[in-house]
């Protein structure tokens, strides 16, 4: 596996093979990688020839009072564990060189309206920064096809809308998210939790799932939402939002909609602030 630091690196590579004719592969991580990262490569390997996985820790998109300083940072792990899952090029960027004009004068993109609920409301500028990143990284690389886990569903719409509005050349694919034994959602944020409360967060994604069976039932979503957050403070989460949305915009559900719909849930257990979701229906 080879890796760059700099734009120019990184294209020469891909430039290179492009002249081979070979389809590119992207997935983008702020590394401390694990499986479900993994499982993202692969799912790239399948569409493309060759696959960039990118580790930038992107200073843009957490909040003042987050954890950018503490964020676990494991390049050498990383970059082992890419290679031995068919990673071609690893792009570990500086901070200047993704930011030329610096963190604060860079140019932001903004995608109003999916950004503006959940997530948005609770870590406002979060998806500002997300979206900046990922419109550079996709430019930087411009591959046929990038890979985003589901996990992260609000980020996904954000992405796909950046993607389609901005006329960017590339598919994006979303991934399955991969889970732990007790169904907690695979994430580099879950070192964090104590034994302890790494099984006790395993009660997001049971209150999921029954989240999910009770809208399709018709189950009135006050009551929904109001047994879930019943439910993970009765684990010790202190709930941002656990909520069922349109799957299409994260709206509000139509009066009656018991399809196309997700359950949301964020919370914060101990360090770790963990989200997740679900959908009602395939």
């Amino acid at each position: 596996m080879e890796s760059a630091k700099t734009a120019a690196e990184l294209r020469e590579r891909v430039a290179a093979w492009r002249r081979d004719g070979a389809r590119v592969g992207f997935v983008a991580t702020m590394g401390n990688l694990h499986a479900g990262h993994y499982s993202l490569v692969s799912i790239a390997r399948a569409n493309a020839d060759r696959i960039v996985a990118s580790v930038f820790v992107n200073p843009t998109q957490f909040g003042p009072r987050e954890d950018f300083a503490s964020y676990p940072r494991t390049l050498e792990s990383d970059r082992a564990g890419l290679q031995a899952h068919g990673c071609d090029l690893l792009f570990a960027p500086s901070v200047e060189e993704v930011y030329p004009f610096g963190v604060d004068a860079s140019v932001r993109v903004d995608v109003p309206v999916v950004s503006a609920t959940l997530e948005g409301v609770v870590r406002p500028g979060h998806f500002t920064g997300v979206a900046t990143v990922v419109t550079k990284l996709l430019n930087l690389v411009q591959p046929d096809v990038a890979v985003f886990g589901q996990k992260d569903y609000q980020q996904l719409l954000v992405i796909h809308r950046l993607v389609h509005d901005l006329a960017l050349p590339v598919r994006i694919v979303a991934a399955p998210t991969m889970r732990e034994p007790n169904g907690l959602a695979m994430s580099s944020r879950n070192q964090y939790l104590s034994a302890d409360e790494r099984q006790r967060a395993g009660v997001i994604h049971r209150t999921l799932v029954r989240m999910c069976e009770e809208a399709q039932a018709g189950k009135p979503r006050a009551v929904i939402e109001d047994d879930a957050l019943r439910a993970l403070e009765g684990e010790g989460l202190a709930v941002d939002y656990a909520v069922v949305r349109r799957r299409e915009d994260l709206a509000e559900p139509l009066p009656g909609q018991r399809h196309g719909l997700i359950a949301l849930i964020a919370a914060k257990l101990g360090r770790a602030r963990l989200i997740d979701n679900k959908l009602t229906d395939l």
